[in-house]
């Protein structure tokens, strides 16, 4: 979305920054594997060898922590050893979940079922039992032998292209917990603080939108981001297939993701009054904190993990965790709850920084105890006992740590943190735990805030918090991954004790750090108000200073006016500025400064579109009714309104957020937003309509039910032919009237909707979930079908098992259909036709080399 090609993920970006853990160096010489330890890979190749399944470090770690029983350590690491069986979940929202749902209980069950008789697959696919409503699936073959075994082939080939589609996702199993616990409704404000992929985004957005008819939208919305960006294109481009409205993809760190606090400044209109919005400071109602870790749990997966695993691993990035985790407390509305999870079984990253969140917020925060929700999951109790190893050594407690070592082991990875001065500065730094200038050592206090500890089990460090409310699932509870997830439940604002800040040097250079690398360690201290922790961010930012007021000017093009004077204003010189060349200017060889968006170099802006001349013009065309609001919820990602090319249409929440992110300087740094509306026809016969704007197929089920013109009622014989053939001519449908109706439209883009059961061409359109259209074009002779090939298909499977009809496949007949065509005389395209066609396709999905790349991703 935006950024004309500079932020494209491309198959260069992953070469060299991540590691193909599939192929080994020639150079590489494993040992052999056991015999029967081939989990079905072809292993014909003489240099070919399996990934070694042994790690004694691994081992040793997890027998000491105790995370399962003694009598259970074989079975457990039986299961690690073996590939991982491949999940997906249904979409919800989908127009198809129940056509899906019953073509697996029907069709695959069965005849999987009776493929495997006799094998060691006794159910071959079935639907979790935790799950609601059957919808997440889990079969008993790995990703490479459903890629590999010719017998599954069409059941592979269905999971890709409904993927591909959006009507499931194939994600792993346990990955789909954590949002249920968050007990979405769809009025709520959810955060996802580390997002991509994007298959936890997709599942919160498929809640959202589950309980919502056509014509409505939910009140909430979904804020998904992720600190890369290259990671963030693969979050866009996995949510972009949920067609939604609600979604704002952003960049920040997590632990420094802005709040937009309205209260800390003083923001006025042009006309000097105080700007008002709906909403005055960016909080959530739910927060998923799924932090970076070690992923160990993704062993069955990532078999290259057991080569590379440490105990180090889950040590440095404890401090980040609970830094990412004590953010989204703070951004967390009072009576929200704050799912913690990690794809690790390491209690330094699990346990050890929940307690450390609890014992900082007090009685703010409480972890709950979710046994009764999900029963039939089957779970293990978090633990209230562990150690730390360091540089080969077990450590008991924070006492037995060298001095030399206190730099990288802090007081919170222990579970008393007995021995420490329990300041929260030695807790944070560069990430590795180094001590403060600043810090205050206060025993007394420190001891008031840690649960109570009986004399008896003090020589054993335990926990006197409830951490067996914690869950852990384990891979041989249910043939699973590895998982850990808390739940926070936040009962009362933090203390307002935000201790002064005498001066931005202080900050600057305390420890000798830059002001970004410290402002979190600041903000959570116990004499800090988390509520408070913007003004702190604030004031560590080289950024515009926002103690005066910013004059709030409302249209596009002052907004990007705006953004320039921001970065002046941050003293940086235009002469230093990259550009690029602008292949839409009227200069040839013109230079265009890159982008900006509030204080954001190279990202594109989101502006408010309000072209009114644009927007009749549309409103027109279509006969777009009134009561669906397009003024006010139309963004745009480029400032000059004549090279507009797409429209995206926001939901009111999403707006909302919009309009408070303006007021305070952009602090977002916004990736996506929206859902793709409208698209500027450039194809040769796109000049000759009245509208040069073409409804996009991600936007057409939303506008659909609101549109009055530029419409057409299709016998399912002519909706078939236009998805065979891309093209059909007017005089060669098989209803005579239609193709008279379909010839007497406007030239340009139109709607074609499949006519149900017992309706006729004049009859009044009635859109409800279950309603099919497709986007076309009207030409001078013809209708031509403006859907991608892959969503013709989909959409050809999934009407061919609704009318129970054996239809050819896409592009290909029978001798007996042949005949029938024949008679319908529906021709093949001519190559005009395919030409135009072949345009209209290369407009619509531009971003097919980026899905291309990130295909083998």
């Amino acid at each position: 979305m935006g950024g004309r090609g500079r932020s494209r993920t491309q198959r260069k970006h992953f070469k060299n920054s991540r590691e193909n853990v599939w192929k080994r160096s020639k150079s590489v010489h494993p040992p052999p594997p056991s015999d029967g330890d081939h989990n079905g890979d072809d292993n014909s190749n003489p240099g070919w060898h399996p990934f070694a399944t042994e790690n004694a470090a691994f081992e040793e770690y997890y027998k000491e922590q105790g995370i399962v029983p003694s009598d259970e350590w074989d079975t457990f690491m039986e299961h690690l050893r073996k590939p991982l069986p491949a999940a997906f979940r249904i979409n919800s929202s989908s127009q198809f979940c129940g056509d899906i749902r019953l073509q697996l209980d029907n069709e695959f069950v069965k005849s999987l079922q009776v493929e495997f008789t006799g094998g060691d697959e006794v159910e071959p696919i079935r639907p979790l039992p935790w799950y609601p409503d059957n919808l997440a699936w889990h079969s008993n073959f790995s990703r490479n032998q459903l890629r590999k075994n010719q017998t599954l082939e069409r059941f592979h080939e269905f999971l890709k292209q409904a993927n591909e589609i959006g009507n499931i996702t194939r994600q792993e199993a346990v990955s789909m917990v954590p949002p249920l616990f968050l007990d979405v409704h769809p009025d709520h404000y959810i955060l996802d603080m580390c997002a991509a992929p994007g298959s936890k985004t997709f599942q919160l957005l498929e809640i959202i939108h589950q309980y919502n008819g056509v014509e409505s939208l939910p009140n909430g919305l979904v804020v998904a981001n992720d600190v890369d960006v290259q990671r963030s294109n693969l979050l866009i481009h996995q949510t972009k297939r949920m067609c939604t409205s609600n979604l704002i993809v952003t960049n920040h760190e997590a632990q420094n993701f802005p709040g937009c606090n309205m209260n800390k400044h003083r923001f006025h209109a042009a006309d000097g009054s105080l700007k008002v919005t709906n909403i005055n400071q960016l909080l959530f109602d739910r927060v998923l904190c799924d932090v970076p870790c070690s992923g160990d749990g993704t062993l069955r997966k990532a078999p290259d993990m057991w080569r590379k695993w440490n105990a180090g691993m889950g040590n440095g990035l404890h401090t980040l965790q609970i830094q990412i985790a004590m953010r989204g407390i703070a951004l967390l509305k009072v009576g929200g709850r704050m799912v913690y999870s990690t794809c690790s079984m390491n209690p330094v990253e699990n346990e050890a920084v929940v307690a450390e969140i609890l014992r900082r917020c007090g009685d703010s925060v409480e972890l709950l105890d979710v046994s009764n929700e999900l029963p039939q999951l089957t779970r293990r109790p978090g633990l209230i006992k562990w150690k730390v190893r360091d540089k080969g050594i077990w450590l008991d407690s924070y006492e037995d740590v060298p001095e030399h070592r206190k730099s990288g082991v802090v007081p919170s990875m222990f579970p008393s943190r007995r021995g420490s001065h329990c300041s929260l500065d030695n807790d944070h730094g560069d990430g590795l735990g180094g001590s403060s200038e600043n810090g205050s050592n206060n025993d007394s206090a420190c001891v008031s805030q840690l649960p109570t500890v009986p004399s008896q089990v003090m020589k054993e460090e335990v926990s006197g918090f409830p951490l067996q409310w914690c869950i852990r699932l384990v891979p041989h509870d249910q043939n699973s991954g590895a998982f850990f997830i808390a739940v926070f439940y936040k009962r009362s604002p933090f203390p307002v004790t935000l201790e002064k800040i005498d001066n931005h040097e202080d900050l600057r250079h305390a420890n000798g750090k830059p002001a970004e690398a410290i402002s979190t360690e600041v903000v959570t201290s116990e004499k800090t108000d988390l509520n408070h922790i913007d003004a702190v961010e604030e004031a560590s930012k080289e950024s515009t200073p926002l103690e005066c007021s910013v004059e709030y000017v409302p249209d596009e093009a002052a907004l990007v006016d705006h953004g320039c004077q921001m970065s002046e204003e941050n003293g940086k010189k235009d002469e230093g500025e990259p550009v690029v060349e602008d292949p839409g200017s009227e200069k040839a060889g013109s230079k265009r400064k890159l982008q900006i968006q509030g204080r954001w170099k190279g990202v594109d802006p989101v502006i408010l579109f309000k072209d009114e001349v644009i927007i009749n013009r549309i409103k027109a065309f279509y006969g777009i009714k009134d009561s669906f609001h397009l003024h006010g919820h139309l963004v745009v990602r480029n400032s000059d309104n004549n090279h507009v090319k797409r429209i995206y249409y926001i939901s009111g929440s999403v707006k909302d957020v919009l309009e408070l992110n303006f007021q305070v300087g952009q602090q977002l740094k916004i990736a996506a937003v929206g859902l793709k509306m409208f698209e500027r026809q450039t194809a040769r016969e796109g000049n000759s309509s009245p509208c040069s704007f073409r409804i996009s197929s991600e936007g057409l089920l939303l506008l659909l039910p609101h549109i009055t013109k530029q419409i057409l009622h299709a016998s399912p014989s002519d909706f078939k032919h236009l998805l065979q053939y891309k093209s059909v001519k007017f005089v060669d449908f098989v209803d005579a009237e239609f193709g008279d109706k379909a010839s007497q439209l406007t030239m340009g883009c139109c709607i074609v909707v499949l006519r149900e059961a017992g309706q006729v061409s004049s009859d009044p359109i009635q859109v409800n979930p279950s309603t099919i259209a497709i986007g076309c074009w009207k030409g001078r002779t013809n209708i031509a079908v403006m859907v991608s090939a892959i969503d013709c298909r989909e959409l050809f499977d999934r009407l061919m098992k609704r009318w129970g009809a054996d239809m050819p496949s896409q592009g290909e007949t029978t001798t007996e259909d042949s005949s029938s065509m024949q008679d319908t005389a529906v021709p093949k395209p001519v190559d005009g036709v395919e030409k135009v066609i072949q345009e209209i396709d290369d407009i619509e999905f531009e971003e097919a080399s980026d899905a291309a790349a990130l295909e083998g991703v």
